[in-house]
């Protein structure tokens, strides 16, 4: 396993501008605002601490304004919803395919890229269950900074 390949934040602003032109949507300061946090972070943030980071240079957004565009955002296919551990939804638009490991103490996300699973065959009546849109494996336990931070430490 590795890390990701990716598109740069630079690429990722452009496939939204144009998304937004296909759907007729304005580009307002509000959304780009939000978009370019997103293109920006590695850190899969939730709607609150993306409400955080953008108060400081919108002081007029609300947190009702950033739940809303984040669902437009994930209807649209721009950014992608994680449920992880029964913790509030995270979000990322890295939309190359790939997989996530979760901390289980600090609750950190990280992007994997497992192209060996990704060209795997769907198993057997896979297709009888329905549409399958996407392939996400999640890894979970505890990530080095929370395993150094447990370790005995030598005096």
């Amino acid at each position: 396993m590795m890390p990701c390949p990716e598109e740069t934040p630079d690429q990722r602003v452009q496939r939204f501008v144009a998304l937004c032109r296909r759907h007729g949507v304005r580009l307002t300061p509000q959304r780009l605002a939000l978009f370019q946090e997103l293109a920006c972070t590695r850190t899969h943030p939730t709607t609150d601490e993306l409400y955080t980071r953008l108060r400081c240079r919108l002081p007029n957004l609300s947190i009702d304004t950033v739940y809303r565009m984040l669902g437009k955002l994930h209807e649209w296919g721009a950014v992608r919803r994680l449920e992880v551990l029964d913790d509030q939804s995270r979000y990322e638009v890295n939309l190359v395919p790939h997989h996530h490991f979760v901390c289980v103490c600090c609750r950190r996300t990280e992007d994997v890229h497992w192209p060996e699973l990704d060209a795997l065959p769907w198993p057997d009546g896979v297709g009888s269950l329905g549409s399958v849109e996407w392939l996400h494996a999640e890894f979970r336990g505890r990530c080095a900074a929370c395993v150094d931070a447990s370790a005995p430490r030598r005096a």
